[in-house]
């Protein structure tokens, strides 16, 4: 498949965004993890797949990734600024009728748009449990920070020294991206509870963060839980995430048969 057109979007504060399109029908808006971009949903086939069950699927870069702005200033990171653009995004193509989807940190901004009054038909929360929506422990950020902050300084071929070469061979902006994880807001369990969207909590049988992803699928109203094959690297390319993402935005239009790998949160 070739690669989609970048489009532009403005953030509420007016920063210049960026986002894909693959597939017409129903809207289904696909939030990436902390960096990389919405090519994410791209490199294994997980776009075309859901674009070819009658998804429109949006794929938009966070400020600070991809196609989108970079600023380097602090104040337009303000708090929950990915959330913003997110809202902004839904409004200004004019969503109604949607689905909404994301993977780690993309997940994460999913739970924050719900809690904020988002009212998309269903959502996926792929890769995160509770302890990371509730901001508990340093997770991925503690290292993206100490990578970014000893750049240089470790042992070569360490876990550090191969992800600062990474980042400096992708392109990453460290001003920004350390700007990003400053913007993210914890959530608690309370406003979970608020939620009424139906809503799979998705993640790889070996990531860490199964370890508390049904006591998020169990703060949900609405939630569920599905386990598929790999860790928090691996998991999104499995071909049983996309199937079981299918299955359940195909319980809400009547075309899925809702088997897949889940079971009740």
């Amino acid at each position: 498949m070739s690669s989609p057109t970048v489009s532009h979007f403005s953030g509420r504060d007016g920063v210049r965004l960026a986002h894909r399109e693959v597939g017409t029908g129903r809207p289904l808006v696909l939030l990436h993890g902390f960096t990389g971009d919405g090519t994410l949903w791209l490199r294994h086939g997980q776009a075309e797949a859901l674009a070819a069950r009658g998804h429109r699927v949006i794929l938009p870069d966070f400020r600070g990734h991809g196609a989108s702005a970079r600023p380097q200033q602090a104040s337009a990171y303000p708090l929950d600024v990915l959330a913003d653009d997110g809202l902004a995004l839904v409004e200004q193509l004019g969503l109604e009728d949607y689905d909404l989807g994301g993977y780690s940190l993309g997940a994460r901004i999913v739970v924050r748009m719900l809690v904020r009054g988002a009212t998309p038909g269903r959502s996926v929360v792929g890769g995160q449990g509770l302890r990371e929506v509730l901001g508990i422990g340093g997770g991925a950020g503690g290292f993206v920070r100490r990578v970014f902050a000893g750049a240089g300084t470790f042992e070569p071929g360490s876990p550090e020294a191969r992800a600062a070469e990474w980042y400096r061979s992708s392109g990453e902006d460290p001003v920004a991206l350390l700007h990003v994880l400053d913007s993210v807001v914890a959530t608690p369990v309370e406003p979970l509870g608020g939620v009424r969207v139906p809503t799979l909590v998705l993640i790889g049988s070996e990531d860490e963060r199964a370890a508390s992803a049904d006591q998020l699928a169990a703060a949900l109203p609405l939630g569920r839980l599905a386990l598929v094959p790999g860790d928090h690297r691996t998991a999104a390319a499995a071909p049983e995430f996309v199937a079981a993402m299918l299955d359940f935005l195909g319980e809400g239009r009547g075309d899925g048969d809702g088997r897949g790998a889940e079971r009740d949160g």
